[in-house]
Formats: C-alpha cells, structure tokens, sequence
C-alpha cells in the first residue's frame, strides 16, 4: 500500500489547499474553519517561500488553528531544512495554531521513504500551544544527511503525535521515549522496515509499554511492522494496557500467532477500539477475536493471505 491521497480532514477540520483555492480565484473560507494547507504543485514556478508569503498576507493567522504543510519541493525532493525555518519564523503570528501536519505527501510526488526530513525539535518550541502533530517521512538516503531527528523536549500542551514512516529510525523512537508529554494522549508509531530505515529494536519500544512517562496515554499504535508478531506478546503483557482505551497494531505482518498472545495475555475488554487492519490472520481467528471481545470494536479490514509466505507492512517505501 502507498499513500496515494492528500488528507482531507485534519484537527477536525476540512482541509484547504492554499495554493489551489488562490490560484482557482474561490473565495476562502473563514481562517478558522479549515485546516489550512501550504504546498507546491509539480514544476510550480514559485518556491515554497512566495507561497507562505501569500499565505501569511492573506488569511487571518491569528484564528488559524490547523496547518498542513505539502510538498515544499516542486520536482527533485528536497530537505525540510530549507523550509522549516520560514515557517517557525512565523509562528508568533499563529497564536491559536492547536495542530501541525508536517510533510502531507503521497506517492505520486514522493514516495514516504524518500521525503527528506530534518530535525523538528524546534517545532515544540516554537508552539507551545501545540495540540496534535503529525510528521510523514524520515530520510531520503538514510545516511544520516537531511533525515528526521528529534532531541528530547517538553511540552505541556501535546495530546496527539503520530509519526508516518516507511522505517523510523531507531534514534527518534528513542528520543521520543525520552520526551516529557505529561498531556499526550495518543501516541501511533509508524515503525516501518530496517530496508527504509527503521533501525528500531524491541528494546526501544519498552518506554512505551510501560507507559511510566505518559500519565496521561490512552491510545497506543505500534504500528506497521514486520514483527508485529513480537510487538503484540509483548503488549499481552504491557503495563501500558489496562489504563488504554485503544491500541493499534495495524499495518504489519500481525499473524495468528501474535493474535493468540493478544488473547491469551491480559484482558482486552475494557478496550473501545481495537485496530489491527492489515493482517494474516486466518478467519478462524477473527472469529476467536470477535467473540472474545464483544464489546470491542475491532478493524480487521485489509486481510492478506495467511498463508503467503511473503508478509509486508502496509507502508515501505
């Protein structure tokens, strides 16, 4: 599966296309009823620069509460670094920006493994009022050169972060453990391949499980990886659990055999959702999870074949 789609909603909010809604001459709408998004089109003629100067000269940043930033490339990819800086420049002016989404690219202008990132520590400083963040792509060349970093930070405000990954690097799952969220919520990680980067062990995912450093965690996603198997005996078993109203194991080559540990771990049934969309597993196993926990509402769309000896996470390069 690759991306294939913008976001359409973000925050709760319909999302806006900046660029296309001016250059199309349409009225925009009220700065605080859209998630607002900045981004080049292939071969656009302006760099991304002019495009957020018009933006900021524009709408009214003061009630923008959502932003969503596109491609700040218009051919070649190219790093977040150079953008990156432009944006947080401005951040003085968006007093009540709540939501960031940070790289809102599909695969026809770049596939997620080779979205040149960089370090956005500087994003929760600059926000301190920030609410959810979501950040696609990690490295183009997985040599360390304009690739995704984090270092620890605080941030008192934060209750949604998601990392969108073909391989997340093992340095920013570990930088996010070591961050102090005492509001964060829902935490998904998109863990990905060692082909793509994802250099991660199970050892880094333990902060996580035992949830020691998130008091306020109620959704967990540990998502999108080849050993979902391993992932999910270990969270039969996590302290994390009990205190969780949903968990995401989607994405990976979960099988009957991690879904077994699931069940024969800890209860489930104080769960709301349970997401576990592409999966092996046979039907006599849904149906083992279904009656186990009815009063769950469990996703197990997306079935591949259980029996295809070639399993693949749902999002690589």
């Amino acid at each position: 599966m690759t991306i294939n789609q913008h976001i359409e909603e973000f925050h709760g909010l319909p999302v806006t296309d900046f660029r296309t809604a001016e250059a199309e001459g349409k009225k925009l709408p009220a700065a605080a009823a859209t998630a607002w998004r900045i981004g080049l089109d292939y071969e656009e003629e302006r760099e991304f620069g002019e495009v957020w100067a018009a933006f900021l000269k524009t709408v009214a940043l003061e009630e923008v509460t959502a932003l969503v930033l596109g491609p700040w490339f218009s051919e070649e990819p190219e790093s977040l670094s150079g953008v990156l800086p432009t944006v947080l420049a401005a951040a003085d002016r968006f007093p009540a920006l709540r939501a960031l989404f940070i790289g809102d690219i599909i695969a026809e202008e770049c596939e997620i493994s080779w979205i040149q990132m960089s370090e956005i520590t500087p994003v929760f400083a600059a926000f301190p009022q920030l609410e959810e963040l979501v950040v696609r792509g990690t490295d183009g060349d997985y040599d360390g050169k304009d690739s995704l970093s984090l270092k620890p930070v605080k941030h008192e405000k934060l209750k949604a972060l998601r990392f969108e990954a073909g391989g997340l690097p093992g340095s920013v799952v570990r930088s996010v453990a070591a961050c102090d969220f005492p509001a964060l919520e829902k935490l998904e990680l998109w863990l990905g391949v060692d082909n793509y980067g994802g250099d991660w062990t199970m050892e880094d995912l333990g902060p996580f499980l035992s949830g020691a450093n998130l008091p306020s965690l109620t959704y967990l996603g540990l998502q999108n990886a080849e050993q979902q198997d391993r992932i999910a005996a270990l969270v039969a078993q996590a302290p994390v659990v009990p205190r969780l109203t949903g968990l995401a194991l989607s994405m990976g080559a979960l099988t009957d055999e991690g879904a077994a540990a699931l069940l024969e771990g800890q209860p489930l049934t104080h769960l709301k959702k349970l997401d576990l969309h592409h999966h092996y597993l046979t039907e006599g196993m849904r149906k083992r999870l279904r009656d186990a926990l009815p009063g769950v509402e469990i996703d197990l769309s997306q079935a591949e074949d259980p029996n295809d000896n070639w399993r693949y996470v749902a999002v690589s390069e």
